[in-house]
């Protein structure tokens, strides 16, 4: 006999009577059984995916109206789009998941043998001989730690794959610490407009998202013409969600923008540099 045939007079979660379908304290239904996969596939579809228009309407307002979605956030109508944090993340660990197992190679290494045969060296002239990397500072040369002594010892492909292992690990949370940073540069560049830090971290999450969006469309879609499209919009879309987000002239924006950008990249480039050399350190 089916355990479903007929509604439990006692609710299975919070023990309260409940002598209809669903329970009046806590909602659940009072009428159970194990689900099948189709109804788990419907479930994750509709909870997931739609999120009942979520979903369809924040990408929407995220990808062509440049700060709408922030706007929206804002001005307090909330609650028709996907919140701003599983936002960034859901396209963060997208991007990374295409990166890397779509086996795209972002930085290649050679030997110093490779390099000697693209640049017509003879082997048989020592002096002549590519040596290994060097790190001068003020012209002394410091005791490296021996990983980096290891790190150097390795072929090429040792060394693409501990670089690639070391990106992948630690990439994702360094980009996720460096939102706040983002939005402490547009709190600095924004002083006296009245906006508060959160609002500037809501913008950030809502930029990186796109951005994050975009990256991976013009990593997956192997068209020339799509990814200059792609590369020109992502180029566009945060002066302009800058512009509507934070009204101002357009060239202040422009030179707001600029100075971002330029703070930034150069932050992010250290980041992503301390990453793989965090994975070297590490590396046993």
């Amino acid at each position: 006999m089916s355990s479903s045939a007929s509604p439990a007079s006692t609710c299975h979660n919070c023990n309260t009577d409940a002598p209809g379908n669903f329970c009046s304290a806590c909602g659940q239904a009072t009428t159970l059984h194990v689900p099948s996969a189709r109804e788990f596939l419907h479930e994750f579809v509709a909870h997931y995916v739609a999120l009942e228009g979520k979903l369809w309407r924040t990408l929407a307002l995220l990808l062509f109206r440049p700060g709408a979605l922030t706007n929206e956030y804002i001005t307090g109508r909330r609650v028709r789009y996907v919140e701003p944090l599983r936002v960034y993340l859901t396209f963060s660990i997208l991007f990374f998941a295409i990166l890397k197992f779509g086996d795209f190679e972002f930085l290649q290494v050679h030997n110093g043998e490779q390099v000697q045969e693209s640049a017509h060296v003879s082997p048989e002239a020592p002096e002549n001989r590519p040596s290994q990397m060097q790190i001068r500072i003020l012209g002394q040369t410091p005791t490296l730690p021996h990983q980096w002594q290891d790190f150097q010892q390795l072929p090429a492909a040792g060394k693409q794959k501990l670089i690639r292992e070391s990106f992948f690990h630690y990439a994702p949370y360094a980009m996720f610490c460096l939102m706040p940073l983002f939005a402490l540069y547009l709190k600095i560049l924004y002083l006296g407009s009245g906006r508060r830090y959160g609002e500037h971290f809501l913008f950030a999450l809502h930029a990186n998202a796109f951005a994050f969006v975009t990256m991976a469309l013009m990593t997956l879609i192997p068209i020339d013409i799509v990814r200059l499209m792609l590369g020109a919009w992502l180029l566009a879309y945060l002066p302009w969600a800058m512009w509507r987000v934070y009204p101002s002239g357009k060239f202040a924006t422009l030179c707001r923008w600029a100075l971002l950008i330029t703070a930034y990249g150069l932050t992010m480039s250290v980041a992503i540099i301390s990453c793989i050399a965090t994975g070297v350190m590490l590396h046993h």
